[in-house]
């Protein structure tokens, strides 16, 4: 039952313009706490801004893909070879940022660690959906 109702959350054209709004507000409070009100104000614009767009503009089969009520097999699989093509490019930007760090005489930190986590979570993943099956 719990599954059923975080799915339907999480399939609801309200969950991304929601989560939009909390995630402003979030870094408009931590803005502001770094003493940069102004930088949050304009992030919270932006992502109000977005919520909005995916909220309303509803009809576009993308849009609703995106917001979770179109979502159907062919999406999850869009959205699955998205979500790998994200994650290698932020894998690739790392490599760069290290290497840009350790030529410069840094230590690379904090690039190495995030490397070593994002190399781990690759291994344990495959481990896990192996031995699954």
């Amino acid at each position: 039952m719990t599954k059923n109702r975080n799915l339907a959350i999480a399939r609801s054209k309200w969950f991304v313009p929601s989560f939009s709004l909390v995630i402003g507000l979030v870094i408009l409070v931590v803005s502001w706490l770094g003493g940069h009100p102004a930088d949050g104000a304009i992030s919270l614009a932006i992502m109000v801004v977005f919520g909005l767009v995916v909220l309303l503009a509803g009809r576009s089969e993308t849009i609703r893909g995106l917001r979770g009520d179109g979502r159907d097999e062919r999406f999850a699989q869009i959205d699955l070879q998205a979500t790998a093509a994200a994650g290698l490019a932020l894998i690739v930007a790392l490599i760069v940022a290290w290497l840009v760090a350790m030529a410069r005489g840094q230590s690379g930190s904090p690039y190495g660690w995030l490397l070593a986590i994002a190399g781990l979570a690759y291994v344990l993943t495959v481990v896990y959906f192996r031995w699954r099956g």
